[in-house]
């Protein structure tokens, strides 16, 4: 069976169809189950798969794997990050901790991608934190102060400075971090599809409908068959408290994004030919923006609470036109009818920009929850909760497990209306910057 891949994800779009897709068939019994085939359930079932060779290994995903927020997110293997709360001095010592992590987690990614020889275009470009608004200046400079203190490379940049790097003059002030990386999400995905060990059973397009514990072994619902393990890690990020996981510690918002056609010579040229780059916007709201390696524009500058698995085409016409605005913002002389590719995606959020990484018990895992940063802390945590589940320990672990845990979440409908109230008062905020 070919595998139709997603053609609304500029991402996964342009990679080759995949072949011999399995659903669940029949009723099966295993070792360990994996639910959710991202990043981190992918490595977590590779390095399960490793670790115990002669082992039956389940891993299940609802659509195709790798083909949920895994690829359909920017492609910012981050060093740094700003819009999370931990950007003054006087919180460096919580701020040091979520870069050692993010640390790890490139190097968890450069690991995979050495070992397997694996092409997602690797660019250690570095990232911009960048605003319209020359105002932003000062919170720059405070965030220069922080990345000062624990000795990251970085420097500010101006008006005509961002011009000749980034080809517009829509930005007035950036902060550039050399520590960040540019990648093709979906071919990294697809690399960690192609490399699973032998011992692992992929399963696609299999809806988990419920779980539960009976008489010390994990069962798993789907629509005709049934599941029976041993062990169970649960890797749905975005949907883990749709499973009844830690709902009071992680929430799920959806975002839209949309990828330009490659640009023409002309056009390119017209730019002033910079080379690959990424902008992350200073207030929360505004918009991500890249260059990416084969000249295309990639805008995502919209997040909402959406309760579908996936938003309707209406919905995401409108979400484009926004994006089409933002483009058109920072590039007037593009044409307005430029746009190949609009896509939502599902990210998981706590209170305070905290990761979850838990033994429940003795038979159940779960690792997720990334506010954004699911490249490298999705390879990290897939990786470590196997080793977690296995009874070993690490200096990854040790880290992973030093950050300051997820804070509690009021109760629905409070949650909801709390979210809705935050998101409109920070798309106010960066009304200039979508």
């Amino acid at each position: 069976m070919i595998g139709m891949s997603d053609q609304t994800c500029g991402w996964i779009k342009n990679l080759h169809p995949r072949t011999n897709i399995q659903t669940i068939s029949k009723n099966q019994n295993c070792d360990w189950i994996i639910i959710g085939a991202g990043y981190t359930g992918l490595s977590a079932a590779r390095k399960l798969g490793n670790l115990h060779p002669n082992t039956k290994i389940i891993l299940v995903d609802s659509q195709l794997a790798g083909e949920g927020a895994s690829s359909r997110n920017s492609g910012y293997l981050v060093d740094t990050t700003l819009n999370d709360g931990f950007t003054s001095n006087k919180n460096l010592k919580v701020y040091k901790k979520k870069t050692d992590i993010y640390n790890a987690g490139i190097e968890a990614v450069k690991k995979f991608i050495k070992e397997y020889q694996a092409n997602c275009d690797w660019n250690e470009c570095g990232k911009y934190f960048a605003s319209s608004q020359i105002s932003d200046q000062k919170t720059l400079e405070n965030f220069s102060k922080t990345l000062n203190e624990l000795n990251f490379n970085h420097k500010i940049v101006f008006e005509n400075d961002l011009e000749k790097r980034l080809g517009t003059n829509f930005y007035k002030v950036a902060l550039y971090t050399n520590g960040g990386i540019l990648i093709n999400p979906g071919k990294l995905a697809r690399v960690m599809i192609n490399t699973l060990p032998n011992n692992v059973e992929l399963l696609e397009n299999s809806h988990l409908n419920k779980w539960q514990k009976n008489n010390g072994s994990i069962e798993c619902f789907f629509k005709n068959y049934k599941i029976i393990s041993k062990k169970i890690i649960f890797c749905t990020n975005g949907f883990l408290s749709s499973l009844g996981l830690k709902k009071n510690y992680n929430f799920p918002l959806t975002l839209t994004a949309s990828m330009t056609r490659p640009l023409t010579d002309i056009e390119y040229k017209d730019m002033g030919e910079p080379k690959e780059w990424g902008v992350l916007p200073v207030r929360a709201m505004g918009a991500t923006v890249r260059l990416t390696s084969d000249k295309r524009i990639l805008i995502r500058n919209t997040a909402e609470i959406n309760k579908s698995f996936s938003m309707d085409n209406d919905i995401l016409n409108e979400r484009k036109k926004i994006h089409n605005y933002g483009i058109h913002k920072r590039f007037p002389n593009l044409p307005l009818d430029i746009i190949e590719t609009t896509w939502s995606g599902i990210v998981c959020r706590s209170r305070n920009s905290s990761q979850l990484f838990e033994k429940i018990d003795e038979d159940i895992f779960v690792a997720g929850c990334y506010n954004g940063s699911g490249i490298g802390n999705g390879v990290l945590f897939g990786e470590q909760i196997a080793l977690k589940a296995s009874g070993k320990n690490t200096k990854e672990i040790g880290i992973i497990e030093n950050r300051i845990k997820p804070t509690w979440l009021p109760p629905q409908p409070f949650l909801n209306l709390g979210i809705k109230a935050r998101l409109f008062y920070e798309r106010f905020k960066a009304d200039s910057e979508i």
